[in-house]
């Protein structure tokens, strides 16, 4: 059985933030594995992305981009071959029956939506393509396709937490030179680092962008092996590989 969480703010949308509990994977990537990037057996990842897909709109065509933490956006018209994905960060859509899907495994996924306009949009915010603007760009192309920043609701999902995110102090130079109070997303830590808030980062970026409606689901994907695949938690148990999970949202038909 799929968990399936959902965002209050877009209740009136099909969406949905997939963890790792139920598909199709076995042994180390346990789970709801949707990552083609990874060495999980392909079929059960191409069948985990058709149980994800169908847990929020049966039957519609999942569009997924290459990610490369990078602030660039696709907008959506049709369904893209796997093949052909191109490389960039987020989607945006204004056609029904298309899922828009990101993949993530500590990163932060936004859910973004115009419900009146009819336009939806996914961002994948890694700490390179949040502070490069990946939510700016992404609000930029839903306007582009009639949609108004005003009327936009957001959600992020689970992504690690401040607790499970240690950083050197040399990390939070940029982030600070972007915007002094930006330091208020480090907290201390041992000596030489300190842990970084990023949900809280994107949240801030998403206000300061003229977004009044954000949902943050704070869960972390670190501290819940059980629930989430997490990059960080891999790397920490020397794991050979590590899965993703999957963030959606579509426009129904």
């Amino acid at each position: 059985m799929i968990e399936l969480l959902k965002a209050q703010g877009l209740e009136g949308v099909s969406h949905g933030f997939a963890g790792r509990r139920g598909g199709v994977s076995t042994g180390l990537y346990a789970g709801l594995n949707v990552g083609l990037g990874s060495d999980d057996d392909r079929s059960a990842i191409l069948r985990n992305r058709d149980l994800a897909r169908d847990a929020v709109l049966p039957g519609a065509t999942l569009v997924t981009v290459r990610q490369v933490h990078s602030p660039d956006v696709v907008t959506v018209t049709a369904g893209i071959a796997e093949e052909d994905r191109p490389a960039a960060d987020a989607l945006v859509t204004d056609r029904p029956g298309l899922v828009l899907g990101i993949l993530t495994a500590d990163c932060v996924p936004v859910l973004f939506a115009d419900e009146q306009a009819g336009v939806v949009g996914a961002a994948h915010a890694g700490w390179k393509g949040a502070l490069a603007g990946v939510t700016d760009g992404t609000i930029a192309a839903m306007e582009a396709l009639g949609a108004d920043r005003a009327r936009i609701a957001c959600a992020i999902g689970p992504c690690i937490g401040r607790a499970s995110y240690e950083v050197t102090e040399a990390f939070a130079v940029p982030f600070e030179a972007e915007d002094a109070d930006n330091a208020r997303f480090f907290s201390a830590g041992r000596a030489g680092h300190c842990q970084f808030d990023i949900a809280a980062y994107v949240a801030t970026r998403l206000a300061r962008a003229g977004i009044g409606r954000i949902a943050l689901l704070d869960e972390d994907t670190y501290s819940q092996p059980d629930r989430f695949f997490s990059y960080r938690r891999s790397c920490h148990q020397a794991e050979p590989g590590y899965g993703r999970q999957m963030s959606m949202i579509a426009l129904a038909g």
